[in-house]
């Protein structure tokens, strides 16, 4: 079990997507989860995106929302 997250990591910015007809891995635990997440590091920055009708696998609107993410949060790579 790990200990309490500290430090600058409580401050991380987490984009958590699901399918909402995953037959994997149902959208009522990926939403447990993301409550869960809340309680362990600044709820302002956790994203939860569903995406209607996607299966255990991602789409392209995923993929554009990761993209975006990414750009917003990472510095540019030269």
């Amino acid at each position: 079990s790990q200990g309490p997250i500290s430090g600058v990591n409580k401050d991380i910015a987490v984009l958590q997507c699901h399918g909402d007809c995953d037959p994997l891995v149902p959208l009522m635990f990926g939403s447990l989860t993301v409550e869960k997440l809340k309680t362990m590091i600044n709820p302002a920055n956790v994203t939860f995106k569903t995406y209607s009708g996607l299966m255990h696998s991602s789409s392209l609107e995923e993929m554009m929302d990761v993209k975006q993410f990414i750009d917003k949060h990472l510095p540019p790579v030269d």
